[in-house]
Order: C-alpha cells, then sequence, then structure tokens
C-alpha cells in the first residue's frame, strides 16, 4: 500500500533540557511564533498561524544530557522554507548571532544548511529547487547528490532581491 501523494509529515516534538533555552533558539533565532504554553513545561510554535510545527518540551529531559554520539535517535529534522531567499535571511540571521554552522549542501533539488539546537539536535534548514530543475538520470530517475553548497551566493539572493527592489523605485 503506497500513502496518498499528499500525505506529510505534520510536526516535530522535542526533548529539551531548558526550555527558555530552546525558546531563544526555536523564537528568537530561527523565527518560529509561540502558539501555546501547556504548564511550566511545554511550548508549541508555529509559523503563519499553524497549530503547532514544533512541540518543546522538558517534561523527562529537564536538566537532561543529549545522547552521545554512535548511539540512535534523531539525526535530524528538516525546516523547508518557501523560497531561496527566505533561507538566506534565516542564514544571514545564525551568522550575525553567531550562531555555529555545521555544514552547506547543495542536493540538486534543495539546498540545505546543516546546524545543531541547543540540545544537540541535528537541524536541516533547506529550500527545495523547482520540480523541473531535479537532476534526473537519462531515464526520468531522480538523481540526487550532495555538493558543497556556495553560502556566498545563497546570501547574494539577499543582495539582488534589495537590487531588485530599489530599481522598482
Amino acid at each position: 500500500m503506497a500513502l496518498h501523494p499528499e500525505t506529510r509529515i505534520g510536526h516535530v516534538h522535542l526533548k529539551v533540557a531548558d526550555l527558555a533555552r530552546s525558546l531563544h533558539f526555536y523564537r528568537d533565532l530561527l523565527g518560529f511564533s509561540v502558539t501555546a504554553h501547556y504548564g511550566a513545561g511545554a511550548v508549541f510554535l508555529s509559523a503563519g498561524g499553524y497549530h503547532h510545527h514544533l512541540g518543546l518540551n522538558t517534561w523527562e529531559s529537564a536538566g537532561g544530557n543529549p545522547p552521545p554520539p554512535g548511539h540512535t535517535g534523531l539525526y535530524h529534522f528538516a525546516i523547508l522554507y518557501p523560497s531561496r531567499r527566505e533561507l538566506a535571511l534565516a542564514v544571514r540571521t545564525l551568522l550575525e548571532a553567531s550562531y555555529p554552522l555545521e555544514g552547506a549542501s547543495d542536493h540538486g533539488v534543495s539546498e540545505a544548511i546543516y546546524l545543531r539546537d541547543p540540545d544537540n539536535n541535528g537541524v536541516e534548514l533547506y529550500c527545495d529547487r523547482p520540480r523541473e530543475l531535479w537532476p534526473t538520470d537519462p531515464g526520468g530517475k531522480l538523481q540526487m547528490f550532495t555538493a558543497r553548497l556556495d553560502l556566498a551566493g545563497l546570501l547574494a539572493e539577499l543582495d539582488t532581491a534589495h537590487d531588485s527592489q530599489h530599481r522598482a523605485d
């Protein structure tokens, strides 16, 4: 049985050690909005007024440590930005806050930035390319790859958008 093609993963709920610290990262650096607090131990966040894309809680993890390398658990979760410009804005915010990035990759189908949240959870920030630009072999089969992302080129998206706006004025 195949899933319906419109099926999506709805939200991510993370166990965190310090709710205020995680809230600072997801709200203040990445820009999610708080939609609800669930007592003193949980908060729900979203983009665009959705009920929640992200849940954070300390119910079982207050003051806890992340799992050590070599153990099972979350590798990363991904936040899909609607455009290359919005991804560039997020990256610029992180760089201006001196928040460390772990990597930046071009996958052919998407451009992605990798980092860790304050609890050492892997986070991918990415935007998809239009489907018609996805790389395929001669038979039409998808051919994803991993290459170095031109971070300066991504950030130049902001200058290009800014220049276009000034030309329109």
